[in-house]
């Protein structure tokens, strides 16, 4: 694991240097950049039927995301983080159009993916790709990893031949870190962070300029998940790709991100350039997520001041009234049952959805 790794996923203290990430260069002015993805007002809800007749005719509604918005900037990355159950895999199939959004839009540089006809989803999701969190599953166990990478390549007809093919496919493994023998082996023969290369291979052959990355390194031990990290951050700057990061860990988010949304029951509940969300968070629910991750300095004075969640996060079909976050908030008060807190900006570019936040800071 690279120290620079190490330090961003198990930090001694909780304080960020905005000096020391801008000397990383990561940041790309809001203005100066070209809005690669603007996500606008999506919501998505799903009917569920209650009880166990499948006969019955009683169901419920799961707001799975309700009234999200953000901008992702050409060549950077947006974290999206919170834990399961909070809506981050559907915001992400929901962006792909592999479901379709219940409201809102989805503007992939310009053009509105909500609203396009199949052919022109079809030409857009060629500059779209996905890598999925389990590498296992999203491969054909049957064929081999040269016949996986290749077939988008015939499909889009991107090859006009075999042979164009095959080296097509040992340039995309060599960008991924892999040797072009590889190409003869199967999903099987190969290890976790060896097939999840092949995963992101597979994304590349289509030369896209957005990839969703539906968690790709959580199913990965934690040396794998520094070589694959750091791999994503090499192609980033290689071909100018903008991500959108999927993930439960807020530490494995601070690596990669530029901006970072924070997702609880479908609802956002802060929003920020990723500097300032970790050196000074808002929301009580972004703290308690940054608490929760492991502490190497036990005498660090994080100890003293760890927020832990009380209960457990409420079911999606019942949802807390006013705040979904207010039955488990440490600054919850009456008004926070009854009030469904507006996401405001506190401080420039940082938002919260929080009543308290002015008189908690």
């Amino acid at each position: 694991m690279t120290d620079s790794f190490r330090e961003k996923l198990y930090p001694v203290n909780q304080s960020v240097s905005v000096a020391n990430n801008a000397a990383n260069d990561k940041y790309v002015s809001s203005n100066e950049a070209t809005i690669a993805l603007e996500i606008q007002d999506l919501t998505k809800h799903f009917k569920v039927r209650l009880g166990r007749n499948p006969l019955s005719l009683k169901s419920a509604t799961v707001k799975a995301v309700d009234g999200l918005s953000f901008t992702l900037h050409a060549g950077q990355t947006l974290g999206l983080v919170g834990e399961s159950g909070c809506g981050k895999t559907t915001v992400g199939r929901s962006i792909l159009r592999l479901i379709d959004p219940t409201s809102g839009d989805v503007h992939f540089h310009g053009e509105n993916i909500a609203r396009c006809d199949k052919k022109s989803l079809e030409a857009m999701r060629r500059r779209m790709q996905v890598i999925f969190q389990d590498p296992f599953a999203s491969l054909n166990p049957r064929m081999t990893v040269g016949q996986i990478i290749a077939e988008p390549l015939q499909v889009y007809k991107l090859v006009d031949s075999k042979l164009a093919a095959r080296k097509r496919v040992a340039e995309l493994l060599s960008n991924v870190g892999l040797i072009s023998g590889t190409a003869e082996r199967y999903p099987h023969q190969l290890s976790g962070g060896q097939r999840q290369r092949v995963g992101i291979a597979r994304s590349l052959a289509m030369e896209p300029s957005t990839i969703i990355c539906d968690e790709p390194v959580s199913a990965l031990d934690v040396s794998v998940q520094a070589q694959i990290m750091n791999l994503l951050e090499e192609l980033q700057q290689e071909f100018g790709l903008s991500y959108v990061f999927i993930a439960h860990d807020l530490a494995v988010v601070r690596h990669i991100s530029h901006r970072v949304v924070v997702m609880y029951l479908g609802k956002v509940m802060e929003m920020a350039d990723c500097d300032d969300l970790y050196s000074k968070p808002l929301h009580p629910y972004t703290k308690a997520l940054m608490d929760a991750a492991p502490i190497p300095d036990a005498s660090s004075e994080r100890v003293t001041e760890r927020r832990m969640l009380k209960g457990e996060i409420p079911s999606p079909l019942s949802p807390p009234p006013g705040c979904v976050f207010s039955s488990r908030c440490p600054h919850a008060i009456e008004a926070c049952k009854t009030q469904s807190p507006p996401l405001k900006e506190y401080r420039p570019g940082q938002y919260a959805a929080c009543i308290r936040i002015e008189e908690t800071h």
